[in-house]
Order: structure tokens, then C-alpha cells, then sequence
């Protein structure tokens, strides 16, 4: 119910796709794939709290410094401070 009520106040809607039809979403699918070759493939958890921590680190590596080929090569990090830099004003000193 919230994710519709914030899609309809940001003028977006949400997209079906088939069950057992993938590569309708292939960017997810891509990640989820990576995710578990490199994570849950390799990695024994004792408990669910050494999980919780492993996949965090895991999760903060991806999402800001490795690179993406999506982002032309560049870790999320830098192309969040090229965009930013390119996109939002400079304020007066």
C-alpha cells in the first residue's frame, strides 16, 4: 500500500513482471546473480548475526567502491561526486 500511495505522489507507477519471466528485469536478476557467486556462494554463516554483518560489508563495498560497468567503470562513490558536481550549483563562498 505505501510503495503505491509514494508512486502515485511521485507521478510513477509500478511495472508486472510474469512469474518465471526474468529477464523482464534483467538488472536485478544481474545483481542477484553477482550477489550470489560472490557472497552466498563463498561464505558459511554460524549464526544470522555474523550473516547480518558480512552481507553489510559486503552491500557498503558494492554500493561505493566498486566499479560498475553500468557507470561507465566508475565506483558509485565517484560518479555520485561527478554527477553532483556536474548537476548542482556551486554555493558562493
Amino acid at each position: 500500500m505505501g510503495l503505491r500511495k509514494w508512486c502515485r505522489l511521485a507521478g510513477t507507477n509500478t511495472g508486472y513482471i510474469e512469474p518465471g519471466a526474468p529477464w523482464e528485469n534483467p538488472f536485478i536478476e544481474s545483481f542477484n546473480g553477482g550477489a550470489r557467486d560472490e557472497l552466498l556462494n563463498v561464505e558459511d554463516f554460524a549464526h544470522p548475526a555474523e550473516g547480518q554483518v558480512v552481507v553489510e560489508e559486503w552491500r557498503m563495498e558494492y554500493n561505493t567502491f566498486r566499479p560498475h560497468s553500468a557507470l561507465g567503470g566508475l565506483t558509485p562513490a565517484q560518479f555520485a561526486k561527478d554527477w553532483t558536481r556536474q548537476h548542482q550549483p556551486t554555493l558562493p563562498q
